[in-house]
């Protein structure tokens, strides 16, 4: 067997476990091209500076997480009748590296120095300037610095490796699209973001930002790229589209909820930063909405304060549960989901019973 073929290639998939093996396959390839890569672009860099390899190794060091990106690559190319691994793992490592750039950027506008439970790129560039007994402004300059440039190595890497995969030039230029309108569609998400935390919670259209910044990037397109890989038909297509909007939505109000709610221990998440934003998410909204007048006192109080604590997370945490705010979410999460579901059963077998455990562990994580 050729070593860019996938074990199952001659044959065909014929159950979900199958499937579900392969895309582990992929990804793990994917994964690892992404790794080396970074490896290879840190020591040409530090023929120029030794900054600039340390950047590029702090970059790396925020590497890991679910991968959900590049599994969807792998599942809609492997569902779909795609069987060569050196076509399918530079696209998935490409939509990885995406993400890995909207995190970094990420943290810029919420001015997290952490990721996963590790410094990123900008907490690392902090923690060396402080270390060097630098002025606290000398640090925050640096860490905003290695932050937004770190995204955007990330970003170069997304497009390099979609430039390296051996596919005919029209698709590199639809998969390059497709990459690029999912950055487009997310900034939009994250201007909405920004601008709307001056914005009172009820005048915000928190699932119109949820799904311009989280669904397209982060459902549909690396759907749509594995489906464009295995030359899908157009209702293929059309369909995987709709279950990777409702996916990408449910996926969003399902971490909207966690990042008040989850177990950070679990998910690597913080319960503060988002309510220490004043992050206008649907779960605000909604408690905002539903409760009384000592219920908005607290959350006026208390939510968007850059030093609350714990004690106080508890009390806003209480107003979202006895407001009903707390479980109207998560019935919206299982709706979209029910949503994202049916879709999926209308594709071909296994990729449908495949992306419904998708939807599963989704919807549920973290409860």
């Amino acid at each position: 067997m050729d070593e860019g073929d996938l074990a199952v290639a001659g044959g065909s998939l014929r159950s979900t476990a199958e499937l579900a093996l392969a895309v582990e396959d992929v990804t793990a390839r994917a994964d690892a091209a992404l790794r080396d890569l970074l490896v290879e672009r840190a020591s040409r860099a530090g023929r120029h500076a030794v900054e600039a390899r340390t950047l590029w190794e702090d970059l790396s060091g925020t590497l890991g997480g679910k991968l959900l990106r590049p599994r969807l690559v792998a599942a809609a190319y492997l569902g779909l009748g795609g069987r060569v691994s050196s076509v399918v793992v530079p696209v998935a490592a490409a939509h990885e590296a995406l993400h890995v750039a909207m995190l970094a950027h990420d943290d810029v506008l919420d001015h997290d120095d952490r990721r996963r439970g590790r410094l990123n790129a900008g907490g690392a560039a902090r923690q060396r300037a402080r270390t060097a007994g630098l002025p606290e402004h000398v640090a925050d300059e640096r860490a905003l610095a290695a932050g937004l440039l770190a995204g955007d190595l990330a970003l170069t890497t997304a497009f390099r490796l979609l430039a390296r995969a051996p596919v005919p030039g029209d698709l590199r230029e639809h998969l390059a699209d497709l990459l690029a309108d999912g950055i487009e569609t997310a900034v939009a998400g994250e201007l909405l973001d920004v601008v709307s935390e001056s914005l009172a919670p009820r005048d915000v259209d928190a699932l119109l930002v949820a799904a311009l910044k989280t669904a397209e990037y982060t459902c549909r397109s690396p759907l749509a790229s594995g489906a464009a890989l295995a030359g899908a038909d157009l209702d293929v297509r059309r369909r995987l589209d709709d279950v990777g909007v409702a996916l990408g939505l449910a996926f969003q109000l399902a971490d909207d909820d966690l990042g008040v709610f989850g177990d950070p221990a679990a998910t690597g998440k913080s319960t503060l930063s988002d309510l220490r934003r004043g992050k206008r998410t649907e779960l605000l909204r909604l408690a905002y909405a539903g409760a009384g007048r000592t219920g908005r006192a607290v959350l006026d109080r208390y939510v968007g304060q850059p030093d609350l604590d714990e004690r106080d997370a508890e009390l806003v945490r209480t107003v979202m549960v006895d407001s009903g705010a707390l479980a109207a979410v998560r019935l919206l999460v299982e709706r979209t989901a029910d949503t994202a579901r049916a879709h999926a059963s209308q594709l071909p077998h296994p990729l449908g019973d495949y992306l419904v455990g998708v939807v599963d562990d989704l919807a549920g994580r973290g409860h």
